[in-house]
């Protein structure tokens, strides 16, 4: 396991130490990452992702989606199955039942469209939506009269 000290960043960088604990934070989870359950995250468009968690035999009662400080967690809890009037005898048991939390970091102005459960693989469409200030705009240019050397100082004496 290989891990990076950002000391040098919070020394010489003003205003970056939510990137570098991004950083940290993504480099410790990632060490920490059991793999379960298994994820994709696409790009559907120039500011549209898509997250896709393999939730098989999770119902959506059993699954929650939040979002808080830009932080998406999806979490899944199984309801036990202990119905001793339907015990069952497993000779194998490769479907896995427990519970899981997966945490996704999300940018400034990222938020969550909606959530669909089909065929087992939980969708989560997410969209980056800026406000109207931060968006580029275009600044018109007027044409306004040309001032000819001598002729400013005129005009403000005639007045």
């Amino acid at each position: 396991m290989r891990t990076y000290d950002f000391t040098p960043l919070y020394r010489s960088a003003v205003g970056f130490d939510r990137l570098a604990n991004l950083l940290e934070n993504a480099s410790r989870a990632t060490s920490q990452d059991t793999g379960y359950p298994p994820y994709n995250i696409e790009t559907t468009g120039e500011n549209a992702y898509r997250i896709e968690i393999a939730v098989a035999g999770f119902s959506p009662d059993e699954l929650n989606i939040e979002v808080k400080e830009n932080l998406l967690t999806v979490t899944g809890r199984k309801t036990a199955n202990d119905d001793t009037a339907t015990q069952k005898t497993y000779l194998h048991r490769g479907l896995a039942e427990r519970d899981f939390e997966r945490r996704f970091q999300l940018a400034d102005y990222v938020v969550v469209n909606d959530a669909n459960l089909v065929n087992g693989l939980l969708s989560i469409s997410l969209k980056r939506e800026l406000p109207e200030a931060l968006k580029p705009r275009r600044i018109e240019i007027g044409a306004g009269q040309p001032l000819i050397e001598g002729q400013a100082e005129k005009k403000a004496a005639a007045a």
